[in-house]
């Protein structure tokens, strides 16, 4: 699956990227990577694999490329060790000059956390060695992820304890094409906050993309939005239709981040899903669902609102669309929609409050 994005803040809806439905026999695509090529211009798109090549049904890591991620060349086999052996979860880092003796170091799990070097992305690589003299091995370990550190000339190879479901733990060296170098840090000497991170993949902000990105979504709370006429019941999405419950499960399903209006209208807020954050709480046809941001004008305006007193109560609040600002939020028959308000009902429907 992929978005697109040009600030990090505002998002595309989704599109099928089918990278696995050319290879004969192909079953699953698994960590999908890229990397910039200035070889050849476009990126290079890496992923594992699971299908049968000469008679041998296993998980390989295959590459294509692509200028548009829309569309890609046929997918050749990027990594395959041979015999049984399978290989997944490939990150690329590019190192810089006088670091070491090869432009790119990739990390791969097979049976063991393989490195290896080249001076091109579509190689031929070089197999520079393992972590097994750390303890760390492909039946302990998968997932490899690079990050150099803003502050100073060294790298983390964070591994995912898969084995043991711990999480990340990161691996120091001041050079990634010598994994001789390779050391794991005192236990307490780093500490990666109290969720737990796996298969993830880091990318480095300008200045300008971090403050686009804190002034959107910092500090935002996660709520509730609780029905004045109903104190029992929640705002919840299912199936992406939108309704008042009590007892909602997964919780996720009714908590949503109040953001700055996608109009970007002062004083409006729109409702982002928690658990689905490119989705949003938008009207369609009058009534409400849960839909992810398409990047339109109209989709911004039926997803923005501006918060007012409650209409039953001012202690609460109601919340007045953008777009049709003669209509505000309210439930009929625990269905969300947006309504012309006008008797004393109405005003119950439209009125709610946020908890955490």
């Amino acid at each position: 699956m992929v978005w697109e994005s040009a600030d990090l803040v505002t998002w595309s809806a989704p599109w099928l990227l089918n990278v696995a439905g050319t290879i004969p026999d192909g079953r699953n695509a698994w960590a999908p990577e890229a990397i910039w090529n200035p070889a050849t211009g476009d990126y290079v798109l890496y992923w594992a694999t699971k299908a049968t090549l000469n008679g041998v049904f296993k998980h390989r890591v295959y590459h294509a490329r692509t200028t548009n991620f829309r569309s890609i060349t046929t997918p050749q086999v990027y990594i395959d060790r041979g015999g049984s052996q399978e290989t997944i979860d490939t990150q690329i880092v590019e190192v810089p000059a006088g670091v070491g003796n090869h432009r790119y170091v990739r990390a791969s799990r097979d049976d063991q956390i393989t490195i290896e070097g080249s001076d091109s992305v579509l190689g031929p690589w070089t197999r520079l060695g393992d972590l097994a003299a750390i303890g760390l091995t492909g039946a302990q370990v998968e997932g490899p992820m690079w990050l150099r550190f803003n502050n100073r000339d060294e790298w983390t190879l964070y591994l995912d304890q898969y084995a043991s479901g711990r999480g990340y733990l990161p691996v120091l060296t001041v050079n990634p094409s010598s994994p001789g170098s390779y050391r794991i840090p005192a236990s307490g000497s780093y500490h990666l906050g109290g969720t737990r991170k796996r298969h993830g993949s880091i990318l480095n902000l300008t200045a300008a993309e971090q403050n686009r990105v804190l002034a959107r979504w910092r500090g935002t709370a996660v709520n509730r939005i609780q029905a004045y006429s109903h104190q029992d019941r929640y705002v919840r999405h299912a199936d992406y239709d939108v309704r008042l419950d009590a007892n909602v499960s997964p919780e996720q399903d009714a908590q949503f981040r109040l953001v700055p209006g996608l109009t970007g209208g002062a004083g409006t807020i729109s409702f982002q899903s928690v658990n689905f954050p490119n989705h949003y709480l938008r009207h369609y046809g009058f009534d409400f669902r849960l839909d992810a941001h398409d990047g339109t004008t109209t989709f911004a305006e039926d997803a923005s609102f501006r918060q007012v007193a409650g209409l039953a109560n001012s202690s609460w609040v109601s919340f007045r669309s953008v777009n049709y600002p003669d209509r505000h939020i309210r439930h009929n028959n625990f269905l969300l929609r947006l309504d012309l308000i006008s008797d004393a009902r109405g005003r119950d429907d439209a009125t709610f409050r946020l908890t955490s």
